[in-house]
């Protein structure tokens, strides 16, 4: 059995942004966390600023290469080399750097500010190692691609990989294989007719990760989206809510490919200081392709979660006519795993639907929607969280459903996110209505129609705490008639402390919880026996 290593951005020294050092920290299944000593720190001309966002690539011969973004003594990103003292070492505590680094510098006609986050490296037929990195020129943001033999010596691509005008620096690229035809993942060299290549860029300007599906011709290193209008940067979400700098990594054990993402914080750096710590991971994701719409990705948690599993509870057939609230009566609801399905009835043989083009506040009520849930909710229903569906129209008369989050009842405190997040999510005629949502104290990630479309919230709140945390089922539709099926387990905490054998000053240790890593920026995945 091997050990999946995470590597992360971190500052030991606040619970703010600054001297951004690589934390280090392993699991066998993914769930349950060991922390070690960091794994690199800022010591070097060439990252004296941050030792940034990289990536792993696993040679054919077993060695692992890491490229990171430094940033300079002289604030100018630029790539840089890392090898495992030891490759033979599964817990890879010891890292060099290349001496010759940095490998590859900002290009003509690039900002010293704009070239960073390099992909894990795919193989090409003629041979040659290829690596994306995010950038911009102007307001139009592209990605970058290089050929290397060696890993100690780049050769720039005269065009980019692809680039889309008015979306700003792309931050965090990625780009990886999904097939058309099978669930299992795909090493990050694949290409092939039963394909799709999914390229993925998270945008500063906005602080959202978008992506796209399209084809790569190999030969002649460009990438081009199945659909025009979705893509990256205006079409498709990785996710809704409060969710950026996702990266992924195949795991060949299991033949899957695996997502995490950052959740940031929406207090104040104040708060940050005073509660010593500042933003998590989310659960890690399965990601597939959509065989039945064809038209977007697939994002469920990994099946290792439901070892956290405790009591359950099932309700059937709960009806819920318009206007309705009903409580769920399971004890406990600050640490959950929900699943649930919802029919939708007309109450009148003609619905006129409401023109919708975003999700909308709960309060707000339509023809056909909101219906949901209410997570981390109190008694009195003067905190909670909504998840639900709204169906709608559109201008010219075009059926669309929504998957959203509504937090502008979520607390009562006064400088956090309230907003309400979401997005179009397909419904196919046989389809009931379905979601799976997670919760855990202040996080709630939301799965719309199989992972279709998925919302993380952060939020904070003031009232649902411990015992007094409740969870509801709404329907503020005005003619719809909602029956429910929910079941919901208690999820036990995971377990995240330091390895064992290993002590020093570099070691951190935060509290457990059901999301694995208090983190800045999410780096790379590596499976390493």
């Amino acid at each position: 059995m091997g050990w999946y290593h995470l590597f992360y951005q971190y500052n030991p020294a606040s619970a703010v942004w600054g001297r951004i050092t690589w934390g280090h920290a392993i699991s066998r299944d993914l769930i349950h966390w060991l922390y070690l000593p960091f794994a690199m720190v800022p010591d070097s001309w060439f990252d004296w600023n941050g030792v940034w966002t990289g990536s792993a690539t696993v040679l054919p011969d077993g060695k692992i290469v890491m490229i990171y973004t430094g940033a300079t003594d002289m604030n100018v990103q630029v790539q840089n080399l890392a090898f495992p003292a030891n490759q033979s070492d599964p817990l890879l505590l010891d890292w060099v750097k290349y001496r010759r680094n940095p490998v590859m510098t900002p290009p003509r006609g690039i900002g010293p500010k704009d070239f960073r986050d390099p992909t894990t490296a795919w193989l090409g037929s003629d041979g040659l190692w290829r690596v994306t990195i995010g950038t911009k020129i102007s307001k139009t943001g592209a990605a970058l691609i290089y050929k290397t033999s060696n890993f100690m010596t780049f050769e720039l691509v005269d065009h980019f990989l692809h680039e889309v005008p008015y979306t700003g620096m792309w931050e965090c690229v990625d780009f990886y294989p999904v097939s058309t035809e099978s669930p299992k993942g795909l090493d990050t060299s694949a290409n092939g007719p039963d394909i799709k290549l999914v390229l993925k860029a998270s945008l500063d300007d906005n602080k959202h990760d978008y992506y796209a599906l399209g084809t790569y011709d190999p030969v002649n290193d460009i990438w081009t989206p199945d659909d025009l209008q979705l893509d990256v940067g205006i079409g498709l979400r990785v996710d809704y809510g409060k969710y950026y700098a996702s990266k992924t990594f195949y795991d060949q054990n299991k033949g899957r490919r695996i997502l995490w993402g950052w959740v940031g914080e929406t207090d104040t750096d104040d708060d940050d200081l005073r509660k010593g710590w500042a933003s998590v991971q989310t659960i890690p994701r399965v990601v597939t392709f959509d065989s039945k719409t064809r038209t977007n990705i697939l994002q469920w948690p990994v099946e290792e979660l439901e070892s956290l599993r405790s009591d359950s509870k099932q309700f059937d057939d709960i009806f819920l006519e318009p206007g309705s609230v009903v409580e769920l009566d399971i004890g406990s609801a600050t640490q959950l795993d929900i699943s649930v399905e919802l029919e939708v009835y007309a109450n009148a043989s003609n619905i006129t639907l409401d023109v919708i083009n975003s999700c909308n506040a709960t309060t707000k009520r339509g023809a056909a929607g909101p219906f949901g849930l209410l997570v981390l909710a109190d008694e009195s229903l003067s905190e909670l969280t909504p998840i639900y569906f709204s169906v709608g129209e559109t201008a010219n008369g075009t059926l669309k459903h929504f998957f959203c989050t509504d937090q502008s009842r979520s607390s009562e405190a006064t400088e956090v996110n309230k907003q309400v997040y979401g997005g179009p999510v397909p419904v196919l005629e046989d389809e009931k209505f379905s979601m799976r949502v997670l919760v855990d104290h202040s996080i709630v990630e939301a799965f719309g129609q199989g992972g279709r479309t998925c919302i993380t919230s952060r939020i904070y709140p003031t009232q649902p705490i411990d015992g007094a945390a409740k969870v509801f089922l709404f329907n503020n539709a005005t003619n719809l008639s909602i029956v429910a099926s929910v079941k919901i387990w208690q999820m036990e905490s995971a377990e995240i402390q330091p390895f064992p054998l290993i002590s020093g000053s570099n070691m951190i240790h935060p509290k457990p919880s059901l999301c694995p890593i208090l983190v800045v920026f999410v780096l790379i995945w590596l499976l390493r026996k």
